[in-house]
């Protein structure tokens, strides 16, 4: 283990996915030496929802109808349960001490028309987390890119933007998340960097798997690998107007939710558990393939919960066959915590008076500092902003101690 010393700043990042599965929790200790930022990771974790909790929200999400009353509860419910992630978060991964808290809460709507964003909303008020903790809470850290008309997504095109320039010298390369929504970002080896939202990662699947056996997931992909392909459903599906909408562009489930699969369902003959998840995969492969050679991708390095599945990266590989594919875990960043390093990476960007969106990935008018800031314990200290254009990301391949 290297040790090191000095100015480095301890953050804890959380975030839950639109699968609403739990919280993901990260530690790191980030220290910036000119145009580079490194971060060392220090460990991550999953904390599941309370089983009431999770049903809860689900039970918010469009096209269920939600009323003030629920939202109220739900945002106080969802912060505590942030905090209470955050401290375990502080003891079990960065040996009890850091310095400041990022979230990016639990997305529950974004609101798209005709293509424009605007509005997004994320529960888990910051307030519970600063008074679990006693730190100061990074968070709401989507609305400014919004504002400023964006889409707030992804966000993970600023973590992957500064993490895989170098790597684009031998052609093309993009980084894939896939959770409930998947989302990609294309570094070339010069130019602007793109990312958005391809279309449903898992969020169809998952819906589907819950129906057919009550899991919140097709376990391991086993019942995609028993079934066939239907392309009658698959066809219906790819006609979406989505997919053949220019970037930049974000989605969520607000459009693939339980009346989208029924409407796609209608009509056709019978299918089957195993067929309605064979194909609900390829869905998701081939949209993701579609974007991958649009932009001639050498190497795509996937993350998220969607690269555990074992039918889900077969059918990658088999509309994929000219690109290499590989794992954020291969890169330094394992791809179960990947999102939360990113929150990490953002909360330390507007900690340090650096801008944290990109541009050219989220359509806004220019760099903007994200989120806002809700006082710990003590008077809020911001450290002098960081003086450089941050224009790299070194993951460190070791951790440190303070």
């Amino acid at each position: 283990m290297t040790v090191f010393s000095g100015t480095g700043v301890r953050v804890i990042g959380l975030i839950s996915g639109t699968s609403i599965d739990g919280i993901d929790v990260a530690a790191a200790e980030l220290r910036a030496h000119g145009d580079t930022v490194e971060l060392f990771p220090l460990g991550q974790l999953e904390v599941p929802y309370p089983g009431p909790l999770r049903d809860a929200l689900l039970a918010a999400l469009p096209p269920n109808p939600c009323s003030a009353e629920q939202l109220t509860k739900l945002d106080t419910l969802v912060g505590q349960a942030f905090g209470e992630a955050a401290a375990r978060g502080i003891e079990e991964l960065a040996g009890g001490e850091a310095d400041v808290v990022a979230s990016l809460g639990q997305t529950v709507f974004h609101w798209v028309e005709d293509g424009t964003a605007r509005g997004t909303l994320q529960l888990g008020n910051p307030a519970w987390i600063a008074e679990r903790t006693g730190l100061p809470v990074v968070a709401d850290l989507r609305v400014r890119d919004v504002a400023a008309g964006g889409h707030g997504a992804p966000l993970a095109s600023t973590l992957d933007a500064l993490w895989l320039r170098e790597m684009a010298d031998s052609g093309p390369i993009a980084a894939l998340n896939i959770g409930g929504i998947a989302n990609i970002t294309v570094v070339p080896a010069d130019g602007d960097v793109l990312a958005y939202d391809t279309g449903p990662g898992n969020a169809l699947m998952d819906l589907a798997a819950h129906r057919v056996t009550g899991r919140r997931a097709d376990l391991d992909g086993a019942l995609a690998l028993r079934g066939n392909i239907r392309p009658d459903l698959l066809a219906k599906l790819l006609v979406d107007p989505y997919y053949a909408a220019a970037p930049p562009k974000s989605t969520g489930k607000e459009l693939f939710h339980g009346a989208y699969l029924d409407t796609a369902l209608e009509g056709l003959p019978p299918v089957g558990a195993e067929d309605l998840l064979a194909t609900l995969t390829e869905l998701t492969a081939v949209t993701i393939a579609a974007e991958c050679r649009r932009h001639a991708i050498a190497t795509l390095i996937v993350s998220g919960g969607g690269a555990d599945n074992p039918a889900l990266m077969a059918a990658l590989a088999r509309n994929l066959p000219g690109t290499a594919l590989k794992t954020s875990d291969d890169h330094g960043l394992p791809r179960a915590g990947k999102e939360a390093y990113l929150t990490i990476l953002l909360g330390w960007l507007t900690w340090s008076g650096v801008p944290g969106n990109l541009p050219s990935a989220t359509g806004a008018r220019g760099d903007r500092l994200l989120g806002n800031i809700t006082p710990g314990a003590g008077p809020l200290r911001l450290p002098a902003p960081h003086a450089s254009t941050v224009t790299r990301l070194r993951v460190a391949a070791t951790t440190g101690e303070r």
